[in-house]
């Protein structure tokens, strides 16, 4: 029996200012360890904020949340975070004074887990920048920095890979390695893998695909 990594149900988002806006109207999805979903919808709906809920970055109004079992609506969130969440954002969110194996290794110093050195040479080697270990991640070119991102992303081993728009400042050969790296590794490394997205090729390349609207996900 497959693994279960993300077990949403009934989640609902609701704004208050100056009146109740309700942007997520009761979204429940299962997320298994291997399976791939992108998530797809109009600028606006609410895609960054679903996946930050997944990501516990976020709180639901209503509704559950579990993250490879446990409750993550709680206050061990960050923990769960920290152990089994990698996120991979459209800016990067590199550390530009710092190192590319800095970068990559941050989960794990922020998780205080040591010993992680090689680990993160062998990504870096995956994805194609194990010749940019000791540069600088303001030295990167934008595909550069976002292959760097996936790296850091796996680097404490996540059960889970978040992805928000991860190709939206790339162009479309940087774009195509990026789907290439995050839906291989997924598949590879058996991680359950939630990309949001305005790229139909990437969707494509996806187990199960999506479509955020009205506040509710339909399968397309």
């Amino acid at each position: 029996m497959k693994q279960v990594i993300l077990k949403g149900e009934h989640l609902k988002k609701a704004f208050y200012s100056p009146a109740k806006c309700e942007i997520l109207k009761g979204i429940s999805l299962t997320v298994y360890a291997g399976e791939t979903i992108a998530i797809m919808g109009p600028s606006g709906v609410g895609k960054s904020t679903l996946l930050h809920i997944f990501g516990t970055l976020d709180t639901p109004s209503d509704g559950s949340l579990e993250i490879a079992g446990k409750n993550a609506l709680g206050e061990a969130a960050a923990l769960l975070r920290n152990q089994h969440i990698g996120f991979v954002f459209q800016n990067y969110n590199l550390l530009d004074e710092y190192s590319v194996i800095d970068n990559v290794l941050m989960p794990t110093k922020i998780a205080r887990i040591s010993g992680k050195e090689e680990v993160a040479k062998k990504l870096l080697e995956e994805v194609g920048l194990s010749d940019h270990l000791n540069h600088l991640a303001k030295q990167l070119s934008g595909g550069e920095k976002q292959r760097a991102a996936i790296a850091r992303a796996l680097c404490n081993n996540p059960d889970l890979i978040l992805a928000d728009e991860p190709t939206g400042n790339l162009d479309d050969a940087n774009s195509k390695r990026i789907h290439d790296i995050l839906i291989s590794s997924a598949k590879n490394l058996n991680k359950g893998l939630i990309i949001v997205t305005h790229n139909h090729e990437l969707a494509k390349q996806c187990d199960f695909t999506y479509t955020l609207k009205d506040g509710k996900l339909e399968k397309s």
